[in-house]
Order: structure tokens, then C-alpha cells, then sequence
């Protein structure tokens, strides 16, 4: 199956009451796990890509000659989108959709109203051009996620986040509601109030930044106030490390990257496996 854009599974999550995953590559490993994942599942998914992990992985053209390569291998049969997970500036979006990627984010939220607008609508602009979706976001999700650092969390406020959507024709929304980047250090406290408000002005699926460490219970009613894309990339990162430092510590004279890259590849795809089920997207491909 191809590569597909965001839009569709995206609508179809909002209008079923369901989400779809945003599970972030790092390497290899990350899109075998994910997408064996989805397919066990059959599940639709997105596979996040930040711009410090394509540097890492050797730039965007490499990512998607990966994925596709791993999909073919496979014979993939679900809808999987390739997204820029936070895109700096119109040039790197421009970048990733010349590249195959079929979805990207903008995320112009530390800077005025005017400017967010006015960059989010030429990426649009471009993206819908070519068949790709688009994700912007507004306020202040906290914590660290590659390049991207926030210290707090500053609430998107719900008239802004309709102009955006208006003005813009963005196809999904990313409201900061409390949640964060990383690891929680303390309870999560998730804006419902401000959810439902932002819902019922913009109409278009909502998108829930740093999934990793939010309850089942708060999960569910993201999802019923128009939650359609969750992004888990941390939770992944620690079940491989620990399953890695596992088979380590009980084999110090291993060397073959094999033997503990491949038992941390199915942790991966365990964790992705569980997220699947818990959003609610299994077997709805």
C-alpha cells in the first residue's frame, strides 16, 4: 500500500471515536517494530519524524526510501503517513514534502498570532498541493522534544486557535493543554474544558502532544472531546533502554548489535502494540 496523508485516518478516528498513534522514528528499529506493529494490528498509523532524528538517521530522502522500503518488504496493508513532527520553518516543511513525506507540522506557536498565520498558511498552501496534510499547533506544550524546548506550558486560547484553523485551512489542530514533552513529573492536568470549547469552534481533529504517562481514563475523554492523533515517542525510547541494558547486564561479553538491538525491537513494538489497543485504532484499517 502507499504512503497516505493524515487526513483521512485522521477524520475517520474523530468521527468513530477513536485516535491514531504518532509513534516517532529514531532508527531501523523504530520503523520495523512500528510498522509490524500496525500491521499485526491492523491498525492505521503515523510514524513521527523530528528534524534531529532525520539529521541522525542521514535526512529526510533517506527516512522515506527506509520506510518505503521496510513497507514493501513487509507488504504493508495498512494506511501508514510519514509526518515532520514539529517543522521549523516553511523551508523544512517545503523540504520533507519534496522528500515523500505525506504529512507535516508546522510549528510556529512561540511566535505572534500574525506571523503562526501567515507561515502556516503558505505551508498549506504548498502541502495541499501535493496531496499532504498539515498540523499546527498553539500555546506552549512543555518539556523538551529534540530542538524544541519549553520551560512551562502556556494554554492555546480557543478563538485564536479558530482563527488559525479559518484562516489557515490547516487539516488537524494541536491545542497545548497541559501535556508535555518527555516524562511527567507529577499528575498531568489536561484542559477538557478548554478541549470541548476549541472542538466545537474549530470542527477539525485535535492532536494530544506528549502521550507518554497520560492515564487511560484522560486518554479516553481526549478522544471523545475530538482527540484523533495521540504522539508517543518517549514511552518507546525507555521500554527499548531498559530491554537493551537488560540483555547487557546479563550478557557483558555480547557485542553483536543484533542480539540487543532485536529484543529492544520488540519492546518497541510491544509498547506501540499496547498504545494501539488503548487509542482504540486496532483493527480499524
Amino acid at each position: 500500500m502507499p504512503l497516505v496523508s493524515m487526513k483521512e485516518m485522521l477524520e475517520k478516528g474523530k468521527e468513530n471515536g477513536y485516535a491514531v498513534g504518532q509513534f516517532n522514528l529514531n532508527n531501523l528499529e523504530y520503523a520495523q517494530a512500528i510498522l509490524q506493529a500496525a500491521e499485526e494490528e491492523k491498525s492505521p498509523v503515523i510514524l513521527g519524524v523530528s528534524e534531529g532524528a532525520a539529521r541522525y538517521m542521514g535526512g529526510f530522502n533517506v527516512v522515506v526510501a527506509m520506510v518505503k522500503s521496510l513497507m514493501d518488504s513487509y507488504k504493508t496493508t495498512v494506511p501508514v503517513a510519514i509526518h515532520l513532527d514539529h517543522g521549523s520553518s516553511f523551508a523544512k516543511c517545503a523540504e520533507a514534502i519534496h522528500a515523500g513525506f505525506t504529512s507535516v507540522m508546522i510549528d510556529a506557536s512561540h511566535d505572534p498570532l500574525e506571523e503562526n498565520i501567515e507561515v502556516t498558511k503558505k505551508v498549506v498552501e504548498l502541502a495541499h498541493l501535493h496531496g499532504v496534510s498539515v498540523e499546527a499547533e498553539l500555546g506552549t506544550v512543555g518539556g523538551q522534544e529534540d530542538d524544541v524546548i519549553a520551560d512551562g506550558v502556556i494554554y492555546a486560547d480557543p478563538q485564536e486557535c479558530k482563527q488559525l484553523v479559518d484562516v489557515t485551512g490547516i487539516d488537524c489542530l494541536a491545542p497545548a493543554l497541559g501535556s508535555v514533552h518527555g516524562p511527567y513529573k507529577g499528575e498531568p492536568n489536561l484542559g477538557f474544558k478548554e478541549m470541548e470549547e476549541i472542538l466545537d469552534l474549530v470542527k477539525i481533529p485535535l492532536v494530544l502532544h506528549g502521550g507518554t504517562g497520560i492515564p487511560t481514563k484522560d486518554i479516553q475523554r481526549a478522544i471523545s472531546l475530538g482527540t484523533a492523533k495521540i504522539n508517543v515517542n518517549t514511552e518507546n525510547q525507555i521500554a527499548q533502554a531498559k530491554k537493551v541494558r537488560e540483555v547487557l547486564n546479563e550478557n557483558p561479553d555480547l557485542y553483536d548489535p543484533r542480539k540487543y538491538l532485536g529484543p529492544g525491537r520488540e519492546a518497541i513494538k510491544e509498547t506501540v502494540i499496547s498504545k494501539m489497543r488503548e487509542f482504540g485504532s486496532s483493527q480499524k484499517a
